[in-house]
C-alpha cells in the first residue's frame, strides 16, 4: 500500500488565529481569552486532543467489526495537562508540551470484559494519532523571507 499525506494549509489572521484549509474544510484555531485571544474557536491543543479523540473512534469501530461485536454507542473522554510557562517564555524548566494525556473510553456494547481488553490492545496499537503522541515523529520546521517587490 502506499502511504496516505495528509496537509493543511493557512494564514495567520491575527496574533492568535490561524485559518487553515485542508481537502474541502476550514480549520480555525484560536486561544481563550487567558491566553490572549477571543476564544472563538479552540486552540491548538484542544485540537491535539480532538484528533486523539476522533481517531481511537475510527479505529475502535474498525477493530470492534474485526473482533465481531458492535458499539451501540462510545463516550470518549481525553484530558491533557501542560505548564503554559515554557510557551509564554517565563520558564524553561517544564517542557512545552503535554505532561500527560489521559483518554477514558465508555462504550455500549455486549462485548465482555475480555473481549473489550483486547480490543483496546488492538486500538492502542493502531491508532495512528495514539502513535504520534507515544512515539518521537521526525519534524522539520523551515522558514521563507517574503519580500515585497
Amino acid at each position: 500500500m502506499s502511504y496516505l499525506e495528509f496537509k493543511i494549509s493557512g494564514e495567520s489572521s491575527s496574533e492568535t488565529k490561524f485559518i487553515g484549509n485542508t481537502r474541502q474544510f476550514t480549520l480555525t484555531v484560536d486561544e481563550p481569552e487567558a491566553l490572549g485571544g477571543t476564544d472563538d474557536y479552540p486552540n491548538p491543543v484542544e485540537y491535539i486532543l480532538a484528533g486523539f479523540a476522533g481517531c481511537i473512534n475510527v479505529v475502535g469501530h474498525v477493530v470492534a467489526k474485526e473482533l465481531g461485536f458492535t458499539i451501540n454507542s462510545l463516550k470518549i473522554e481525553v484530558n491533557g495537562e501542560l505548564n503554559p510557562d515554557r510557551f509564554l517564555g517565563t520558564s524553561d524548566k517544564d517542557r512545552a508540551g503535554f505532561k500527560n494525556i489521559k483518554l477514558h473510553l465508555i462504550p455500549d456494547t455486549d462485548a465482555d470484559i475480555e473481549t473489550l481488553t483486547k480490543w483496546l490492545q488492538i486500538v492502542e496499537d493502531r491508532c495512528p494519532v495514539r502513535d504520534n503522541l507515544q512515539n518521537a515523529t521526525p519534524v522539520s520546521i523551515a522558514v521563507e523571507k517574503q519580500y515585497n517587490y
